[in-house]
Formats: structure tokens, sequence, C-alpha cells
């Protein structure tokens, strides 16, 4: 698929928004901001430390961010590469940044008195409250679990929905919003909650944590995600470096990219078929068009 590149020299490029104006927010993990690209220049909005991760436009027009609280980072044939927690590692957080000021907020390090560890993808319902998942944290011999959790925006609440996971990463809602699905990194599994109530999923049959969408042939690892209007949902493919598409049962097709590291992929245009895909091992921004329109998110205001 051709492309066009719309930025480079990113420090780990993740979590892209489509702005009204034409730019692209996103955050740059290694780097620890909050970016603007614009007309071919990247602008610091917020400096936000630790690993600033999944970031989604709230009702209240800020910008909701999931930090990590940061990454170990390796640089291995022209590749930037995460690893273990960083040594200042101090936790996870959801935090809210004000993007007329830059003023950063922390909304949430904690669930029922347990710490966040790896806040990674976050997605908002139409209802203003917000999904996000929590990828845990790996160490040199042993690792933290991760999860997936519901919040308000104005830090009134949050829950536990699913626990525990190795890894899950990317987070979307299906078009009726009855779905939350969530992509588990280290398995390469599409998992999908049926939605009960606010920040509630329907009880797995024992032995199961979700409803297993869909397992693929191939190593890879999954990161982050966007659902199509059609209800198909598009995982940033690592190892087999693309963006995997998986129907609600479960078949796979693949469309590749020239980076080991594709973290994630948003939509945009009039159309919705503008797909913004980071390319985040060599640190671009990337344009494409898509065959099929995306779903539009909650709060976004499109051009």
């Amino acid at each position: 698929m051709s492309f066009e590149i719309l930025a480079e020299g990113l420090q780990f490029p993740e979590g892209p928004v489509i702005m009204p104006d034409g730019s692209v927010i996103l955050v740059e993990i290694r780097r620890g901001t909050l970016s603007r690209v614009w007309n071919g220049k990247i602008e610091v909005i917020a400096e936000m430390g630790g690993g600033p991760n999944g970031a989604a436009l709230g009702p209240d027009g800020a910008m909701y961010v999931c930090n990590n609280g940061g990454f170990e980072w390796f640089d291995r044939d022209g590749l930037c590469i995460p690893g273990h927690a960083a040594k200042d590692y101090a936790g996870g957080r959801i935090e809210r940044v004000d993007l007329s000021t830059g003023k950063v907020e922390r909304v949430y390090d904690a669930v029922n008195g347990d710490r966040l560890s790896g806040p990674n993808d976050i997605v908002f319902d139409k209802a203003g409250g917000f999904w996000f998942t929590d990828l845990g944290k790996t160490y040199r011999r042993h690792r933290d679990n991760g999860g997936l959790y519901y919040a308000k925006p104005d830090g009134s609440k949050i829950v536990e929905a699913a626990y525990p996971s190795i890894g899950w990463n990317g987070v979307g809602l299906s078009p009726d919003e009855k779905v939350v699905y969530a992509a588990e990194t280290v398995s390469g599994k599409l998992w999908a909650f049926d939605i009960v109530g606010e920040g509630q999923v329907q009880a797995p049959v024992p032995g199961m944590i979700g409803r297993c969408v869909a397992t693929q042939t191939d190593h890879v690892f999954f990161d982050s995600m966007a659902v199509q209007a059609n209800g198909n949902v598009c995982v940033a493919t690592i190892v087999k470096g693309g963006i995997t598409t998986i129907t609600p049962q479960g078949q796979s097709t693949h469309t590749p990219f020239p980076d080991l590291l594709v973290t994630n992929i948003c939509f945009g245009g009039k159309d919705m078929r503008d797909a913004y895909i980071t390319l985040s091992g060599t640190g671009k921004l990337i344009k494409a068009r898509w065959p099929e329109p995306g779903l539009k998110l909650n709060f976004a205001t499109y051009a």
C-alpha cells in the first residue's frame, strides 16, 4: 500500500489523534512528550515524563493520556526498541493535558488500592467515560499483570473490568458500543468483552478471561487498534510489521508496512478513509488511503 510520510525523527510515536485543523497530536514515548505534527514540523505541547502512550480527546476538549511510567530503550539495526521498566519507573497513571496551556494533571494512578502498572490505550464511550488497558510491566526476572479498566474523566470513578492479562495493549469499541475489544501483545490474540453495564463486562466461561476472537498463524505481537465503521478491528502488528484487520467472526487479513514496530492506526478525512499510522521503530508518522472508512470517535472533531 502506498503512503505519504508526514513526519520523521519522532522518538517512538504512538497514540495519534486527528485534529480539526489538520494537525496530528501524538505521544513520543521515548521523549516523554505530547507532541503536535503540523506541516512537517514537530511541536511539543506538554512535557509529561514517564512513558506517555495511548491518547484520546475527552468530552471537555482535553487530551487524556495513558502513561506507562517509562521503558528502558535500545537502538538496534536502525530501530528504536522498548524494553523492561525504566530505572526511574514509579508506576503508571492516567493524565489529563490542557491543550491550550500544556498543563498536565494526574487523574488516576491506582484502582481499589492497587497501583496501575502500565496504562497503554484509551477509548471514550458516548456517555463520556473511557475504557483503558494496562499492559502491565516487565522486569528482568518477573512481570506485573495487566487488566482492562473503565473510568470517568473527572476522577470520580475507576473500576477493574477484567483481570489479569499477560498484557492487553490496544482497546476499541464496536460501533454499537456493546463490545469492548482488547489486543493482547505477547500472545497476538484479539479479545472481546460483552458490555453489560457501566464499566461491567459479561462474566467469562470458566478458564477464559473473555471471548477470544482471533489468533494468528505467524508469531506476532499486537499493539494498538482502531475500529472500522463496518465493525472490523484494525490492529497494529509488530514483528510482521503492518496492520492486521480482524472481523468480529475472527477472519484476519494483513497489510504490511516497512517497519517491524507498527504500533497504531487512526482514521480521519471527510470520508474517514485517511489512515494515520505510526511506524515507531523508525520514528515516522505516515498517511495512507484505507479501503474502508474508520469509525468516528466520540468527542473528536473531523475536518
